[in-house]
């Protein structure tokens, strides 16, 4: 059994906040570079660079890449080994946010009611999604969620019959009904599953996975290869001004479902598809 304290969880997930925030992932920002070479819209390829020079400025100068820095989503897998002492989980993970935002000097986009619309003016609450696994360690990853791509995803029980013709059909429905307004190139998750809580779920853990990385399985992969060139034909474009990259990548994840459902949520990603993980 090996001992971690709430004290590094919250510090961890505060340096976790900012450097989300200021640092894209690499795999994002070639994404940027990838596109610029194969965007045919000159005002594209004109927004294209500006997206690039965006996160070199932000890196340089420690400032955050977008002034939407989000709600909190964190995802921790928890090491069944562990044993966590000093405090409560969770509590360390909010504390852990709201030091991060304040100390990075981070907007704060959070209401405490949903109905009454008062900040709470620290960024907390987050939303908190736990595994726990094998092994004496955790996994922590920060991904800060911006309003607009949120507010663009969509979930929807089909019937089983209409099948894989019928998930491409959603998903681009979703996407179409967007428009500019998930601030495209965009990274696109797609949940294929479950229930009503764990298709949205899969679908925004499926946006964490890195461009390229395609699914093991071959007729889900197949899938993934076939909506991003149908989501690219759309002709949305970057800042949705018209052009041939709409989105960056689309993931797609899988879960066992009733035999009765075909439930498909698909949760977008704006071009500042920020994360960050680490391990304690």
């Amino acid at each position: 059994m090996r001992k971690i304290s709430v004290e590094q969880i919250r510090n961890a997930v505060a340096v976790l906040c900012w450097e989300a925030c200021y640092n894209l992932p690499e795999d994002i920002v070639e994404g940027f570079h990838k596109a610029r070479e194969t965007e045919q819209s000159p005002l594209g390829q004109s927004i294209l660079d500006q997206l690039i020079e965006n996160a070199q400025l932000a890196a340089k100068e420690d400032r955050p890449y977008c002034h939407d820095t989000g709600l909190t989503v964190v995802f921790a897998e928890v090491g069944q080994d562990v044993y966590i002492e000093g405090g409560d989980f969770e509590t360390s993970i909010h504390e852990g946010i709201r030091k991060g935002y304040k100390e990075g000097y981070l907007r704060n986009s959070i209401v405490g009611d949903p109905l009454l619309r008062r900040n709470t003016n620290d960024n907390t609450p987050g939303v908190i999604h736990t595994k726990i696994v094998s092994g004496d360690q955790i996994k922590l990853t920060v991904l800060p969620k911006g309003g607009g791509s949120e507010n663009m995803s969509a979930m929807k029980f089909l019937l089983p019959g209409e099948g894989v013709e019928g998930v491409k059909k959603f998903v681009l429905d979703t996407i179409e009904a967007a428009g500019g307004r998930a601030c495209p190139p965009i990274v696109v998750g797609v949940g294929i599953g479950g229930n009503f809580d764990k298709v949205t779920e899969i679908a925004k853990e499926a946006i964490l996975r890195e461009i390229g990385d395609h699914h093991p399985e071959e007729h889900i992969a197949q899938l993934e290869k076939e909506l991003i060139k149908d989501i690219n034909k759309t002709g949305i474009g970057p800042q949705g001004l018209g052009g041939t990259n709409t989105a960056l990548w689309v993931a797609a994840e899988t879960y066992g479902c009733h035999i009765t459902a075909l439930p498909v949520a698909v949760n977008i990603q704006c071009h500042a598809a920020r994360k960050k993980s680490c391990v304690i």
